[in-house]
């Protein structure tokens, strides 16, 4: 059985506040992608209207990234496909999850990236990331109303998971071990059951 967790206050963790920040709009960040003023060699994505430095990716993180994505793969019914590292937009955000599950084909998101209204789960890998995921990016993806969000939670060996997004945060907590099977749930509905030890490195 999973242990519930109670959830941890949100922390700035960054040196430099936001508000000291120059803002950036989703319409601009597009506007200077497609001016080849950031490229994919920049790394960089768009949390709360501020560009920030992706976390680096290794070996362990790429791998527990290939397993989840392989399984939800295996598992999502046809009105869902599996994204992975591909950006997301919110209403002032453009974050690039690890993997997500979203609804409809891929090819339906051709000219453009899915929405939050679109995504049924949101999964990032933690290692070194872990605080920035527990903290700022769990409160985008809740504000935005995502009704799931998974930290696969390299150093703690455990899949976090996040639910019941209420007021701009997440109201549940369900940390689940490697002896522990985890579902998956789309639209209230249990789809799939994964084992954890099969899906952390």
């Amino acid at each position: 059985m999973p242990a519930l967790s109670s959830i941890p206050p949100l922390v700035q963790t960054q040196e430099i506040p936001w508000s000291e920040m120059f803002p950036v709009s989703v319409e601009q960040y597009h506007a200077m992608i497609a001016a080849g003023a950031i490229t994919n060699e920049d790394k960089v994505e768009l949390l709360r209207g501020r560009l920030v430095r992706k976390m680096a990716k290794h070996p362990p993180r790429e791998t527990a990234n290939y397993a989840i994505s392989r399984g939800l793969d295996r598992a999502v019914p046809a009105q869902w496909f599996v994204a992975v590292q591909r950006p997301l937009t919110t209403s002032d955000s453009e974050p690039e999850p690890d993997v997500m599950i979203v609804r409809g084909a891929f090819l339906d998101f051709a000219q453009r990236h899915p929405l939050s209204s679109e995504v049924g789960l949101v999964v990032d890998v933690a290692d070194s990331s872990l605080s920035r995921d527990r903290g700022y990016k769990r409160q985008l993806y809740a504000e935005a109303g995502i009704p799931f969000y998974w930290i696969a939670n390299l150093i703690d060996h455990q899949v976090e998971v996040y639910s019941r997004p209420v007021n701009g945060d997440y109201t549940m907590r369900s940390d689940y071990s490697l002896a522990d099977a985890i579902p998956l749930i789309l639209d209230g509905v249990e789809a799939a059951r994964f084992d954890v030890k099969d899906l952390l490195p």
